[in-house]
């Protein structure tokens, strides 16, 4: 069996591989961004050992805490990882590019977009979903919510998401975890989780790091004056969707307010076809915010098209290709320090925790209304911890038994 990564061995794959690996897994991670994070781990800790699961959990605790789409991040830090820069532009084009190329061509209206996917298989693909969420929330919580401790932390952070939905909840959560965690572990001069052995960031040195939060905040000011000065559709487009990947949290479904009230009230995009896109995002594979490509495509104003879907998929994405390579080599450092390592404990498990509450809201209460729910989920379940079924192949056979069983 192959030993998990180390620092020696990181950069151990091409960056066409990296692109091949995350191909498919853009064709097939139904179920949104907290089932991405059970592909991830599934992949790149359980099959493939590319890393730990105490670093893969440090880099899920980064990204949380980070604006923009979390499970793209941890896609964009992975490809980074093991293959430099061109295995994080690999990354996020494989896992991207599927579903951006099916929004776009919705919002062109080369595809008939309503009643495309039927309503049976789009349940039993969040079935899988749910399957997915548990498995992953199994594994991590088997290695890192060792001790009473660890567990009542779990729980504690799990009930604060629940009790106070949305960012309040996730990051309050996390600080309070990281703050127990020193409290608890920091005296002894290190955490009781195993030592740091696996590195993180891939040739991305403090200073490159620095210079690329830089630039995220320029952008973030320099956008909007040059829209206004320069009102031209694309820049215009292009300034909207980089705020909306620069300043919201948690990503997925918490960015669709922004974006309405970008292109919705600004008359881009009429309401009827922006929920209409915004329900066919839910039933293809890879992440949510590739909405953007077809809110681009169906912008009206002459700036909409393949051009108007590319600037705005690029658009919302770049904000979180710079947060994350330019965080990642200080948390890099920061998370050698012993009491880090203390604290990162803590927020470990309040990271289990936060995928616990997601697992119930909203992956199981949009998907388990019914007996045969149920049973569906928990032969999906089964087939993954026991069978050993890969996820690619477990998700569209629920897909196909959603449409016969339960549509």
């Amino acid at each position: 069996m192959p030993t998990p990564a180390s620092s020696a061995d990181v950069r151990n794959v091409s960056a066409w591989q990296v692109f091949l690996i995350f191909l498919r897994l853009g064709l097939t991670s139904f179920g949104g961004p907290v089932a991405h994070l059970g592909y991830f781990r599934e992949e790149f800790v359980a099959r493939r050992r590319w890393l730990q699961e105490s670093a893969y959990a440090d880099l899920v605790a980064l990204c949380q805490f980070l604006p923009g789409p979390a499970s793209s991040q941890v896609g964009l830090a992975l490809g980074l990882r093991q293959a430099g820069w061109s295995g994080a532009l690999a990354a996020w084009v494989g896992f991207t590019l599927p579903s951006a190329l099916v929004m776009a061509a919705l919002g062109l209206g080369l595809v008939a977009g309503h009643g495309l996917v039927p309503a049976g298989v789009l349940h039993g693909l969040k079935v899988a979903a749910v399957a997915v969420v548990a498995q992953a929330v199994w594994g991590m919580a088997r290695s890192l919510c060792r001790g009473a401790a660890r567990l009542l932390l779990m729980a504690l952070a799990c009930a604060l998401a629940l009790l106070l939905p949305g960012v309040a909840g996730q990051l309050g959560a996390m600080l309070l975890a990281a703050l127990a965690g020193l409290a608890l572990w920091g005296r002894a001069g290190a955490a009781q989780s195993p030592a740091v052995h696996d590195t993180l960031a891939a040739r991305v040195r403090p200073r490159t790091g620095a210079l690329l939060l830089v630039v995220f905040a320029a952008l973030l000011v320099l956008l909007p004056l040059a829209a206004r000065a320069w009102p031209q559709g694309w820049l215009v487009l292009a300034d909207a969707f980089y705020r909306a990947g620069a300043l919201v949290f948690g990503g997925g479904h918490v960015v669709l307010p922004l974006l309405q009230a970008e292109v919705v009230t600004t008359g881009w995009v009429a309401p009827d076809d922006f929920l209409a896109g915004y329900g066919l995002a839910q039933a293809v594979p890879g992440p949510l915010f590739t909405f953007a490509a077809f809110l681009g495509a169906a912008a009206g104003h002459g700036a909409g098209g393949w051009s108007g879907a590319a600037v705005c998929l690029v658009a919302i994405f770049v904000p979180a290709f710079l947060l994350v390579a330019g965080a990642l080599p200080f948390w890099e450092r920061l998370r050698h320090s012993a009491r880090a390592r203390a604290a990162l404990s803590g927020v470990n498990a309040a990271v289990v925790g936060l995928l616990l509450a997601a697992f119930y809201d909203p992956v199981w209460t949009s998907a388990i209304h019914t007996l045969a729910d149920f049973a569906l989920a928990a032969v999906a379940c089964a087939a993954l911890m026991w069978a050993r079924v890969p996820p690619w192949l477990v998700v569209p056979l629920c897909g196909v038994a959603g449409w016969v069983f339960l549509g």
